[in-house]
């Protein structure tokens, strides 16, 4: 088994989880977790789109999606990419504002659309 050292914080608490998680999960599922990882590996490559753009993408995901230990881990994929705390921050910028947007969309269309049916029935 792998050693891992005490994390010094709650971030690297959260990252030795998931990595002791997903470790155990590839013990039970071993083919399952493969093709998981060789799928994922794939997507994260530098293609057209470079390893930090693909990384600011997930982060910025992860965030609407509101999945915290991805938050995390594609928060140091930024890092270890480069990424700066100013191309992080615009990047969660743009997360935001698809967020609000989504959000919005639905409330002046689904919703409303919503009320003014139901408000028929009564």
């Amino acid at each position: 088994m792998e050693h891992f050292s005490e994390p010094r914080n709650s971030t690297e608490a959260a990252l030795l989880d998931y990595k002791m998680g997903l470790g155990t999960f590839t013990q039970k599922m071993p083919e399952i977790a493969g093709h998981f990882n060789t799928f994922t590996e794939a997507c994260f490559k530098e293609g057209v789109l470079s390893q930090k753009e693909k990384q600011l993408i997930a982060l910025g995901i992860s965030v609407v999606s509101q999945d915290e230990y991805c938050m995390i881990y594609h928060t140091k994929g930024c890092l270890d990419q480069g990424a700066s705390e100013e191309e992080i921050l615009e990047a969660l910028g743009v997360t935001a504002a698809f967020g609000g947007g989504a959000a919005m969309s639905q409330a002046v269309t689904l919703v409303q659309e919503a009320i003014s049916e139901l408000n028929q029935l009564h």
